[in-house]
């Protein structure tokens, strides 16, 4: 394996998708594209997608972005699923999912007969060997598999079923053990050691489809799995074609080259008449303005803040209140544990202003890194880099292509800019936003550090009632909001076009992260 540090959770915690990348290749025939026959509405046996970038990783155990995610929900599945705007839960490879009544065991029934995709059965002991070497901090995703300072531990029961064991009581345990781990196969990767890089020697699993070409840049294409529990998939061939340019994309979608692509609201107008249908849902995201804490006064950070005007910039990004909620916290506004009893950094440049006197800091400049190929981003930078000139801090725009701005910010004090944009999908249950915000967690990349906040993640996990949990999560929000550490905008809809000739999307579902919650299910007309 090829050793990478990747952003865990960028996607997390990263940027908003940018189109952004390679033009025209692999438009036509071969891997990277449909036949030419899409866009009479005729079938080609092809579904192409567009993605914006290559994934940061092809290891189901440590990716973390929005098109890693995606390639390891083609190819593997996980026990279950939980939708991360509604909290539903999906069971896949498990039968039922129960938690003992301490709380400090769950145990997993498996569907019957399970294969992957070289025919080889799906075990227990395949379960097993993926969420032990998942829990190894250095393998790079552990975080949700430990709670406090130990491990959770996996055991085979028998072939069907296995048993979690947790060494304290965790009322995230359900939700961390029983979702989005995919499961591999101990036969093929039995003997690797180290899981911490970005690819696997072979990509076996029991998705919907499995991977048979991947040029970098240009394209990763797809067989369909006929071993697939699900049923084998009726599209044979499934392409993730890799477009980072908007207007390249956008005409694409027009002519019928692709089947369908992420869009922002800008491009609706532009797409009316086009062989598309238009598809919004929510994701339970959050936009923000990302500050680099040690390098950045707290005072500075407050000033900036009550400089900015989240209507205004929430609204240069997407365009009207139908596609977007404004966010206050570090929870999404439609989460349950969500409060806006904080400080949400209404707009007020007179404070603004007196604030960065109390700092200190003669005529302050800010470096701001963002996604430059992100439309969107483009949007929020510059009403942020007008707005905080008002209370006099000068922000210079730093443009950078979309995985490099995590790439930099990872650097810490060292890093080349002091505030970043970005957003995240972190789920329902609030103990999954402790990857972003305790000290040292894996997607931290806000470098901050606050003991009390730490102690809250503990104590709310610990916590068996539910309203003394909700105490706990609204304390800890608001801690955080005082601490400046970034600054809520929305939680936009993301809206996908999608070719009229496709069929099959309400059995696929539009969800979080992966697009599709089952690629397989997708039909032509």
């Amino acid at each position: 394996m090829k050793s990478l540090k990747t952003g865990i959770l960028s996607l997390l915690v990263a940027a908003p998708l940018a189109l952004a990348g390679c033009g025209n290749d692999g438009a036509d025939g071969g891997g990277g594209g449909a036949s030419e026959d899409a866009s009479t509405g005729a079938k080609t046996g092809a579904f192409t997608y567009v993605i914006s970038s290559d994934p940061t990783s092809l290891n189901p155990i440590n990716t973390g972005d929005r098109w890693g995610l995606t390639f390891a929900n083609i190819v593997y599945q996980p026990l279950a699923r939980i939708d991360g705007a509604t909290g539903e839960q999906e069971l896949d490879l498990a039968e039922s999912i129960e938690a003992s009544e301490d709380g400090l065991a769950v145990t997993v029934k498996l569907k019957p007969d399970l294969k992957f995709s070289d025919g080889e059965a799906l075990t227990a002991a395949d379960v097993v060997f993926t969420y032990n070497i998942k829990a190894v901090k250095d393998n790079g995703n552990a975080d949700l598999l430990w709670v406090r300072d130990k491990p959770i531990t996996a055991t085979a029961v028998d072939d069907l079923t296995v048993r979690f064991d947790l060494p304290y009581y965790s009322a995230a345990a359900l939700s961390n053990i029983a979702t989005e781990t995919f499961i591999l196969p101990e036969h093929i990767y039995g003997a690797e050691t180290d899981f911490s890089g970005s690819e696997l020697a072979e990509y076996i699993g029991s998705g919907p489809y499995t991977l048979t070409e991947y040029k970098r840049g240009e394209y990763l294409e797809f067989a369909a799995n006929p071993l697939y529990s699900g049923g084998q998939p009726s599209i044979e061939k499934l392409v993730l074609r890799i477009v980072s340019n908007a207007d390249t994309v956008k005409a694409a979608l027009q002519t019928g080259e692709v089947d369908a692509s992420y869009v922002v609201p800008a491009q609706l107008a532009d797409l009316e008449g086009s062989p598309v249908g238009i598809y919004p849902y929510p994701e339970g995201r959050v936009a923000y303005l990302g500050v680099v804490t040690p390098k950045v006064d707290l005072k500075l950070r407050q000033a900036l803040f009550f400089s900015l005007d989240r209507t205004q910039i929430a609204k240069a990004a997407w365009l009207e209140e139908k596609n977007y909620q404004y966010a206050y916290s570090i929870l999404p506004p439609s989460n349950p544990y969500a409060t806006t009893d904080l400080e949400k950094y209404d707009i007020d440049v007179d404070k603004a202003k007196a604030l960065v006197a109390e700092s200190g800091v003669a005529d302050p400049t800010l470096k701001l890194g963002y996604d430059g190929s992100d439309p969107q981003q483009q949007a929020e930078a510059a009403v942020i880099q007008s707005e905080a000139q008002a209370a006099g801090i000068t922000v210079e725009l730093v443009s950078l292509d979309g995985g490099t701005v995590f790439d930099e910010i990872e650097k810490g004090v060292d890093s080349a800019v002091d505030l970043f944009l970005g957003g995240y999908i972190m789920g329902i249950d609030p103990d999954a936003y402790s990857l972003l915000f305790r000290t040292d967690a894996s997607a931290n990349y806000f470098s901050y550090s606050n003991p009390a906040v730490d102690k809250l993640f503990d104590d709310g996990v610990a916590a068996a009632d539910q309203s003394a949990r909700k105490a706990v999560y609204a304390e800890l929000q608001a801690k955080i909001a005082d601490d400046a550490v970034f600054f809520a905008i929305a939680d936009n809809l993301k809206i996908i076009a999608i070719n009229d000739r496709i069929g099959g999307i309400d059995q696929a579902k539009l969800v979080s992260i992966y697009t599709f919650e089952k690629f397989g299910s997708l039909t032509e007309k």
